[in-house]
């Protein structure tokens, strides 16, 4: 249902190299780019994104308060690394790895602009 979410930056270049660097651990490359103005990271097309962008009204890029991504992943491994990952990059943590309940493992961090990211796995995939 979800076919891409998208986070708004106020210094798309430092973005660009954030999500370059954090995604290609997971596998994810850019699949489109227009300008200087946004930059689309998936897998797939047919399959949810990951889009960065100048704000269309061109005011500022401001954090949503609640709003959150959350990136999938395939076990708790990625989700360590992927976080550690994102701290080398220069994220702020929000929540190391762990589990948060049942079999759900996640850890938490903010990118570069603010934005709040999840990455997540199901330890006991049925």
């Amino acid at each position: 249902m979800i076919g891409y979410v998208t986070l708004g930056s106020n210094d798309l270049p430092r973005a660009a190299a954030f999500y370059d660097a954090l995604l290609a651990e997971i596998g994810a490359s850019r699949m489109m780019e227009f300008g200087e103005n946004f930059i689309v990271w998936g897998r797939d097309p047919a399959r949810p994104a990951l889009c960065v962008c100048k704000p269309y009204d061109e005011q500022a890029a401001t954090v949503g308060n609640g709003v959150m991504v959350a990136l999938a992943v395939q076990d708790p491994a990625q989700v360590q690394a992927l976080h550690a990952r994102a701290l080398e990059l220069g994220a702020a943590d929000e929540g190391a790895p762990g589990h948060r309940g049942g079999d759900f493992h996640a850890a938490y961090f903010r990118d570069l602009d603010g934005n709040k990211l999840n990455v997540f796995c199901y330890e006991n995939k049925a």
